[in-house]
C-alpha cells in the first residue's frame, strides 16, 4: 500500500524474534505491515543479533527497526498498536505473564508515532524502554540518527548506554 498523502507521518516499529527461524519471522512481519491499508514500510534497518534482556536463559534475538509512513486519517497510535498485537498473535506469539522478557516468536513494538507523546497506560509513546535498549537504538540510529526522542537525538541516547557491538552482534 502507498501512503503518499498530506496526512502521512513517520512511525518506527521495532521487530524481534528469538526462534530458530527468526530472520523469516521478521520478514513475514514486515510484509504483513506493508499490506495494511494506509501504512507503507519505507525502510528497514539492518538486522542485529542481540543479547537477551531481563531473562538471560534463552536464545539470542534477531532485531530490526522499520520506518513506516502512516496515514494519520486511518491510523492513530492505539489502533496501530492493536493491529501490531493482532499480527503478533497471527504470527504465533503466545504471551506468558510469568516470563515477561522471555522467548518470543515475534515482537512488534510501536516505538514512535510521529511526534505523539502519550501517557495512556495501554499505549505509551515514545515506547517507555526504547532509550535504555541498544537493540532498539542501534537500528533506529541507522535509519534516523538525528531523530529527537524526549529532547535528545537517538545517537545521544545511545552514547549514554553501556553496550558494545561486534559485527552484527549487540551486547548490553
Amino acid at each position: 500500500m502507498t501512503c503518499a498523502c498530506s496526512s502521512a507521518l513517520l512511525a518506527y516499529i521495532g521487530l524481534g524474534s528469538n526462534t530458530p527461524d527468526a530472520p523469516q519471522r521478521l520478514t513475514t512481519a514486515s510484509e504483513a505491515l506493508d499490506r495494511l491499508e494506509g501504512l507503507h514500510v519505507l525502510r528497514a534497518s539492518s538486522r542485529y543479533s542481540t543479547e537477551p534482556q531481563g531473562y538471560a536463559g534463552q536464545p539470542w534475538f534477531e532485531n530490526a527497526v522499520l520506518e513506516v509512513a502512516v496515514d494519520s486519517r486511518r491510523w492513530q497510535p492505539r489502533e496501530l498498536l492493536a493491529a501490531l498485537l493482532g499480527m503478533e498473535v497471527a504470527l504465533g506469539r503466545r504471551r506468558n505473564p510469568a516470563l515477561r522478557f522471555g522467548p518470543r516468536s515475534i515482537d512488534m513494538d510501536l516505538l514512535l508515532f510521529g511526534q505523539v507523546q502519550s501517557d495512556d497506560p495501554w499505549c505509551l509513546l515514545p515506547h517507555p524502554r526504547m532509550c535504555e535498549r541498544a537493540f532498539v537504538l542501534v537500528p533506529l540510529a541507522e535509519l534516523a540518527p538525528g531523530l529527537l526522542v524526549k529532547g535528545r537525538s537517538v545517537t545521544q541516547w545511545l552514547a549514554g548506554l553501556s553496550w558494545r557491538r561486534e559485527g552484527r552482534a549487540i551486547f548490553q
